[in-house]
């Protein structure tokens, strides 16, 4: 191997192991705490105004940092701010283990989401700087491992905390986050030409070339962080295409944020499950995101298949909610896995955001649209449920509201199945895009 090889080597070696790692700690950040609650609520009151707060952090985190991280990246540097946003996971989830009350937990989760949401936006630039020729595969890893940290936390967390204490159990997740700074501060400590050298082991394209349809490349979303222009975003508020994408990505946001808040203590209320299994359900909800995120982006590009997916993933969430509510104490992992299919709008929603629009300029707006508005919707709903629970002292109607957001989003999905373009619904309505 050359001199010139060897640093080549090394830096994409340390961009993969950190970015399994960070990929590893941005959903385990989220369905970490949740299975643990009844723990935590034995050393010191956690209200349910509380949970639903924590609950709301993760989108409205990645909202705000959304928007910010590209404005910090363009002044510091892709690298320099991962390791800040690592940091921030690591920091805000030892913080968490060690917290004292309700008010510290939820300053506390309030630091993790912080780094996730600025992580969620710096993962995909890293894969397409460090591995310009392995794109699809390093989505694939990426994206994979992002499910198997969103089904594995609550699958482990009550055991530990039942032997070792709920502040083990937090605690161990922020060290696989602080392991995640070690390949990225390496690299920084580097040479500067060692770190020019790893971006530049294929040299790009003189002329732009039509890619194969790649599932994984679609299923994370799109990768551009280039800012949308001002008067195409403007021109999405006038377009039912971009509002009822929207609605179904914060229809689906809101299912995932309030099942990872909520869904363990509603199985405990409703189901007289105990903890441990609760937390094992939970882990189960999230497993069912894998085959979801690789079949969805197939089914919807090859096969045009958005309508049948869309109406799948609703007859199924709507199914698991008539479980919980008529026949909580029957069958209650069959529920459980049919609500899981649910959120398949997720995927859903980031493949139209690629395929609705014609250019990259356009999808990145749409982007911006999409997951602007969606957030804003999922981050109501975690505290909405507890308000409501609390109010009433029953699951019934907080289960209720979620089959209503179901079934509002119904007319949304209809027209997000239409076989045309934001700039073709445009052209429709107002003229020349």
């Amino acid at each position: 191997m050359t001199s010139s090889a060897q640093p080549l080597w090394r830096g994409r070696a340390l961009a993969l192991i950190g970015i399994v790692l960070v990929a590893f700690s941005l959903r385990s950040a989220v369905a970490s705490l949740s299975p643990v609650i009844d723990h935590v609520a034995a050393d010191f009151p956690v209200s349910s105004v509380v949970i639903g707060l924590i609950g709301a952090a993760p989108p409205v985190c990645f909202a705000v940092f959304g928007l910010l991280t590209p404005l910090f990246e363009r002044r510091f540097g892709l690298e320099r701010v991962a390791v800040v946003a690592i940091a921030l996971i690591a920091a805000g989830l030892l913080l968490r283990s060690l917290s004292v009350d309700s008010t510290s937990l939820l300053a506390a989760t309030a630091v993790v989401f912080a780094g996730v949401g600025s992580g969620n936006v710096l993962l995909p630039p890293l894969v397409k700087k460090y591995f310009p020729d392995r794109l699809g595969l390093m989505m694939t890893v990426y994206s994979t491992t992002m499910a198997v940290s969103t089904f594995v936390p609550p699958l482990v967390a009550v055991p530990i905390a039942d032997t070792a204490g709920w502040r083990v159990s937090l605690g161990l997740w922020g060290v696989f986050a602080a392991l995640a700074l070690v390949p990225w501060v390496a690299m920084l400590l580097t040479s500067r030409a060692d770190a020019a050298a790893a971006p530049a082991l294929v040299k790009p394209r003189s002329e732009p070339v039509d890619e194969p349809y790649d599932p994984a490349s679609v299923a994370t979303g799109p990768i551009s962080t280039t800012p949308a222009n001002p008067r195409v975003f403007g021109r999405l508020w006038r377009l039912p295409m971009a509002w009822s994408i929207a609605l179904v990505f914060g229809a689906s946001s809101t299912m995932a944020y309030v099942s990872f808040s909520w869904l363990p203590t509603i199985m405990i209320d409703v189901g007289g499950v105990s903890p441990s299994n609760a937390g094992l359900l939970l882990s189960l909800f999230g497993l069912m995101g894998l085959p979801c995120s690789l079949l969805v982006p197939i089914l919807i590009v090859r096969f045009q298949a958005t309508r049948p997916v869309f109406f799948i993933a609703i007859a199924a969430g709507l199914a698991g909610l008539a479980g919980f509510l008529f026949l909580p104490t029957v069958a209650m992992p069959l529920w459980v896995v049919l609500f899981g299919l649910a959120p398949a709008l997720f995927p859903l929603a980031l493949v139209l955001l690629s395929i609705r629009a014609r250019t990259s300029e356009s999808a990145v707006a749409l982007s911006g649209f999409v997951q602007s508005i969606g957030y804003a919707v999922a981050a109501a709903f975690p505290l909405l449920i507890g308000l409501i629970h609390d109010l009433t002292d029953s699951w019934q109607i907080p289960l209720w509201v979620l089959v209503g957001v179901l079934v509002a989003v119904i007319p949304a999905g209809w027209i997000a199945g239409r076989r045309r373009t934001i700039e073709e619904d445009w052209e429709r309505r107002h003229g020349r895009w």
